[in-house]
């Protein structure tokens, strides 16, 4: 009995019941799937003058007869060419000329006299730079460094010069020095 529909209110036949109350539900349900807004959203309708443009309508014909007609000058030029058997007047002998060369001359004449008067006063200056005094003052320093070290730098040169370190290979691996050593009056000393 769990199976058979149970209607809200009683009634006689169940299930002549059950498929009036089944025709209600589909038919209320076709009302709400075809329901249409209260409120309008579409939206104006767009005027016949803004969806079709005459005026660009107009100016696109226009530039399409004006290639046209370049067309037809280009195909008949060709024409000429292939009837001329190929003999074509490619050269063009016309002399390149600029508005303002003469200007550009003007300034670069201007330019390169500026070049000159400065070249003229590096040349005739004098150098400001003298070695010799260089040299003077150079001797100057090496004078009073002397002077005040204990030992003079040329005598440290000298001595330098007459000591001799020589190493020599005895017998393979073995290595033996000998020092000559030289004092300061120049006699040797061996040890």
């Amino acid at each position: 009995m769990h199976r058979s529909y149970q209607p809200f209110k009683p009634v006689t036949n169940r299930y002549l019941q059950q498929r009036w109350d089944q025709n209600n539900y589909e038919k209320h349900r076709r009302k709400v799937s075809s329901a249409l807004p209260e409120v309008d959203t579409k939206g104006m309708r767009t005027p016949a003058h803004v969806q079709l443009k005459l005026k660009k309508l107009q100016l696109q014909d226009e530039r399409l007869s004006i290639i046209d007609r370049d067309n037809r000058l280009l195909a008949s030029k060709l024409a000429d060419i292939v009837c001329s058997k190929g003999l074509v007047d490619h050269r063009n002998h016309y002399h390149l000329r600029s508005l303002n060369a003469d200007k550009r001359r003007e300034e670069l004449l201007l330019v390169s006299h500026q070049n000159q008067a400065i070249y003229q006063r590096i040349t005739s200056r004098q150098s400001e730079y003298r070695r010799q005094l260089w040299l003077d003052d150079w001797e100057r320093v090496e004078h009073r460094r002397n002077d005040i070290s204990r030992y003079s730098r040329g005598l440290a040169d000298k001595q330098r010069s007459h000591r001799k370190v020589k190493f020599a290979a005895v017998e393979g691996s073995e290595r033996s020095t000998s020092c000559s050593n030289t004092d300061t009056d120049g006699t040797n000393r061996e040890t």
